[in-house]
């Protein structure tokens, strides 16, 4: 335990709170404005749009190489070393956003997709290439002073919320929502090379070194795997969704899991925040590693489930008020996608554990297990219960992924034990109430 009149702890609960404030306003903002935005478009257009940032999303870990956690990792070792590390990741995630073009280039003409949808998903991916100046945001992470990452995105939240505001206010056509994605990556990107260079460092001090390139890439390439296995099966949906439907359905289903994921960004935030923490646990004793991971899992699962459970009860009432009669059906998917966020909040937790003991190989084994079985219960569940069989795959997905596939992986089994532990102090306390 971190002694709560500690300079440890005062620094890490003032990070976390950095990153929570920000990030709860953030999803009430961008949840309030999405349903606005939503409303304007219709299920039809508003389903076009989340396919084709659904469709970008399947390649999007080309451009981050798995890398976003190590460089953490790294700064923290040898911060001595940073602007050769942030220099090197920098250069590898521009390039990793060529390689993301390149295949979603190939994979266009295999889809049944139109010229608006496909201009749709170019400008989308625009936007990803200039997700390489979010090593700066790595490097606060480092730090434990997220609070400057969160002026940058507070002004980049704020001028693409009033931009979609302003949109809808003049009846701007679909294209031009998509050109958000684009403006908004901008503004976050000059945000953070501003903070950088006022409080930090200067960025032409960052430098190349092949070396360290070939030591983040070899422990990197299993999280490059996982990390598009993870977009396959988070994000799979929406595309057969698209291909076995169509873009209402899509709408309907991209409603409902817009607000089912808005939560996501706690475990993100807590865990991201708490790393640093767990890395020097375990320089300290074995002991004090495990009974913080411990705690880590206990507080994902009474988070997510303090979540889901009003959630369920509570879904036709949300959609109808949020999205009007129109988004109706959104309701059933949501009150079963929920759920989900049990595994997703352990799976984040899983993420840090995983770079913690360096076993990358781990993400992939459990990513592609999860992936596999999200794409046969889509074709499986699709054709017979729609866009409630999407979500029904997309819960045992998450559930094979982040819980079930640690079972039988002898170096994870005792991550499926804490889990389990997790899972039964809910039970225990019901019982004795």
């Amino acid at each position: 335990m971190i002694p709560t009149n500690s300079q440890g702890f005062k620094r890490y609960f003032a990070n976390t709170s950095w990153l929570m404030g920000h990030r709860m306003l953030r999803m009430v903002v961008a949840l309030f404005v999405g349903v606005y935005v939503a409303r304007y478009l219709g299920p039809e257009k508003f389903g076009l749009l989340s396919y084709a940032a659904s469709f970008v999303s399947l390649f999007a870990a080309l451009a981050t190489l798995g890398l976003d956690g190590i460089i953490v990792r790294e700064l923290i070792k040898a911060p001595e070393h940073g602007n050769e590390l942030l220099g090197t990741v920098f250069c590898l995630k521009a390039g990793g956003a060529v390689l993301m073009w390149i295949a979603i280039a190939v994979a266009v003409p295999f889809t049944h997709n139109d010229t608006q949808t496909n201009i749709l998903i170019v400008i989308i991916a625009l936007a990803v290439i200039l997700q390489a100046f979010n090593v700066i945001d790595l490097n606060y992470q480092a730090e434990v002073k997220s609070k400057y990452v969160v002026y940058a995105q507070l002004v980049s939240l704020i001028t693409s919320s009033i931009t979609k505001l302003v949109f809808v206010w003049i009846g701007a056509p679909l294209v031009w929502f998509a050109c958000v994605f684009l403006l908004d990556a901008f503004v976050q990107a000059m945000g953070l090379l501003a903070v950088y260079l006022k409080n930090t460092g200067k960025i032409w001090y960052w430098r190349w070194k092949w070396q360290t390139a070939k030591t983040l890439l070899s422990d990197s390439w299993p999280l490059i795997l996982s990390g598009m296995v993870i977009a396959i099966y988070m994000k799979i949906d929406q595309v057969m969704i698209k291909e076995m439907l169509d873009a209402s359905a899509v709408g309907n289903y991209a409603a409902a899991v817009r607000l089912s994921e808005a939560w996501y960004f706690i475990p993100m935030t807590i865990t991201s925040s708490v790393f640093p923490a767990i890395i020097n646990a375990k320089k300290q004793s074995e002991e004090l590693y495990n009974q913080r991971l411990q705690k880590l899992y206990d507080l994902m699962v009474w988070l997510a489930l303090s979540i889901a459970i009003p959630t369920t009860f509570l879904a036709p009432r949300v959609i109808k008020l949020l999205y009007g009669q129109a988004f109706l059906p959104a309701a059933g998917v949501l009150s079963i996608h929920i759920w989900a966020g049990v595994f997703v909040f352990l799976g984040c937790a899983n993420g840090r554990w995983i770079i913690a003991e360096n076993v990358q190989q781990i993400a992939t084994i459990r990513s592609f297990a999860g992936v596999m079985v999200n794409i046969a219960l889509n074709i499986l569940l699709i054709p017979k219960y729609g866009i409630n069989g999407a979500a029904i795959a997309t819960f045992f997905s998450v559930f094979v992924a982040s819980h079930i596939s640690f079972l039988f992986i002898s170096k994870a089994r005792r991550v499926f034990i804490m889990q389990n532990r997790s899972f039964l102090k809910p039970v225990l306390w019901m019982v004795r109430k």
